[in-house]
């Protein structure tokens, strides 16, 4: 047996019988932000240290004031291409120069941000050390807080999010074809 979903009585607009006014309603806005797509490309720089791998991250505070630690990503610039960008990004936010050697897929995610929703997709590789030194003094944002060499193992219970723990995952199984 179904049973009928009750309703609300309907508000009569117009005034009453006792000559009080009722105000019309005004037309519901719509909810929707409007919405931005945005790119960014970053990945999983490894080096190898005494036989065990290193990856590269950084931590930025959130606009909550947290700190959270990241693989490092920025957007591409001019006609740079997603890996030119991972490369540069890599670099500047860390101070390690890289080399691509595959690609490790995308994410995306949305969050909202003064006024409007952002759609975020960001491409990553992985990546081979091959020079440079850990610095945030060349991150040309400023927001990278703080850097590390985090051994491949641990750095599940060192990356503030999910979907880029999925990602270093991919990149360990890679290694074995490049290191």
């Amino acid at each position: 047996m179904v049973h009928p979903v009750p309703r609300a009585p309907k508000r009569n607009p117009l005034p009453s019988a006792m000559g009080s006014q009722v105000a019309p309603t005004a037309p519901s806005a719509p909810s929707q932000l409007p919405t931005v797509e945005e790119v960014s490309a970053g990945g999983v720089v490894i080096e190898m240290s005494d036989g065990v791998p290193r990856v590269a991250i950084i931590a930025r505070i959130n606009r909550g004031g947290r700190l959270e630690w990241c693989l490092p990503k920025g957007h591409p610039e001019g006609d740079e291409n997603h890996a030119e960008a991972a490369v540069r990004e890599i670099e500047e936010e860390t101070g390690i120069a890289g080399e691509v050697l595959a690609t490790l897929g995308s994410i995306d995610y949305w969050f909202t941000v003064s006024g409007h929703r952002v759609h975020k997709t960001v491409h990553h590789f992985l990546l081979r050390a091959t020079g440079g030194f850990l610095t945030i003094e060349n991150d040309p944002d400023h927001e990278a807080v703080e850097v590390a060499w985090v051994p491949l193992d641990e750095l599940a219970r060192k990356l503030s999010f999910p979907n880029e723990r999925r990602i270093t995952d991919l990149a360990r199984e890679l290694l074995p074809e490049y290191f």
